[in-house]
């Protein structure tokens, strides 16, 4: 069957979470402008309000629905209030997350807990609420966003780099047992990404964000589209023979201060 336009999501809906800010805002927004209606989840609603009126700038639907997805029947819930509001739901995009930096001696048992709840567990949790909806739905797509410190080592991460790790593999086992459902899984590894958070992080050390997310052969922090972006193609048909995949999305490959060769100057 020839697709005339892969990247028309008309008549689809998606559901987003982290979607109030950064990389979730970012993605809201490419699926609006290619005729996705919007569900948003995220903690806190006013953020989430203005990504809702930036869609529907668009000529689109937003829902905004408030969720701690640590909170296991608050991801339950979100589902069912998903499907309610829009009938179907075509794809999910788990970008909820997060981390502090800490020393290793001073990350506490609870501490990990929380990094696992927030940024792995979620993800478990609100991808079996919503792949059977998908299913009903005709079939679609589930995209997770790991990190670059699931690829190597980010010093202060610990739990952080484990709990994306996992989900690059919980990745892999989603997409092999979901594939009879219609419904494939991939995931995204960002580098550092110029989000809010980010610059905010930076500006408490007084650093230069630019600067800082420079460490890549590209030389610059990504833009939230850059992610963005590789999230729509995943969940476009012009990526229909990709499944279970982690595609690093990070200025360039991992490792490559540590193996690139002097350059005289």
């Amino acid at each position: 069957m020839q697709i005339l336009d892969p990247f028309d999501f008309s008549g689809r809906v998606a559901l987003i979470t982290g979607g109030g800010t950064g990389i979730g805002r970012a993605t809201a927004r490419l699926f609006a402008e290619r005729g996705a209606d919007v569900a948003l989840a995220g903690r806190k609603r006013e953020p989430l309000e203005e990504t809702a009126a930036l869609v529907t700038s668009l000529g689109r639907r937003a829902t905004v629905l408030p969720t701690d997805v640590k909170d296991a029947e608050a991801c339950e819930a979100l589902a069912a209030a998903a499907m309610q509001a829009h009938g179907r739901i075509d794809y999910l995009v788990n970008n909820a997350g997060g981390s502090r930096a800490k020393s290793y001696t001073t990350w506490t048992l609870a501490d990990f807990d929380d990094m696992l709840a927030l940024n792995l567990r979620s993800v478990w949790v609100l991808s079996r609420a919503v792949a059977s909806l998908i299913r009903e739905s005709g079939g679609g797509a589930i995209v997770n966003i790991s990190s670059g410190a699931s690829l190597f080592p980010v010093p202060h991460s610990a739990p952080y780099g484990a709990a994306k790790a996992a989900v690059n593999n919980l990745t892999a086992v989603m997409a092999v047992d979901l594939a009879s459902w219609g419904i494939r899984v991939n995931c995204v590894a960002p580098g550092t990404i110029k989000t809010e958070g980010y610059v905010r992080a930076m500006d408490r050390m007084s650093l230069d964000p630019d600067v800082s997310g420079g460490a890549n052969p590209l030389g610059r922090p990504g833009l939230p589209d850059e992610i963005a972006w590789p999230v729509l193609f995943l969940c476009s048909p012009a990526s229909g023979f990709m499944t279970g995949e982690t595609i690093s999305v990070a200025g360039g490959p991992v490792g490559w201060q540590k193996h690139a060769p002097q350059h005289e100057t």
